[in-house]
């Protein structure tokens, strides 16, 4: 599943709406436009339209049809913008960046799963 598979996943879930205030810390909330995005970055246009390509960020889309991205797919393009800038293929930086975020949300998931100082369950098979 990539990182905005598993962003579209959570926004299907069964949520209340949000107030204009709850938008403003809601990491996946698109707030920036292409132009903006590109401009915080230090990066163009067409490299936004590229990881989108690749399908590791896709953004939202206004009713004018004009892509908006969060913060959420801001920090993964700049991850990969870094990767990049070291020299690092664009494919291979999508899949280390998809990887990476893979494995933080794996992480986060095991750390709510088992409460600090309780034994871990036996193995299973072994």
């Amino acid at each position: 599943m990539t990182p905005d598979e598993d962003r579209q996943h959570h926004e299907n879930a069964v949520s209340p709406p949000q107030s204009t205030a709850d938008k403003f810390d809601d990491d996946h909330y698109p707030a920036y436009t292409m132009g903006r995005a590109a401009e915080m970055l230090s990066t163009t246009a067409g490299f936004l339209r590229s990881l989108d390509e690749m399908k590791l960020i896709e953004p939202q889309r206004s009713t004018g049809g004009h892509r908006r991205y969060s913060r959420y797919q801001l920090r993964l393009a700049a991850r990969v913008r870094e990767l990049v800038d070291q020299g690092t293929g664009l494919g291979a930086a999508c899949r280390i960046v998809t990887l990476e975020d893979q494995l933080q949300e794996a992480r986060a998931a095991n750390d709510n799963a088992h409460a600090p100082g309780d034994p871990y369950p036996p193995l299973r098979g072994v």
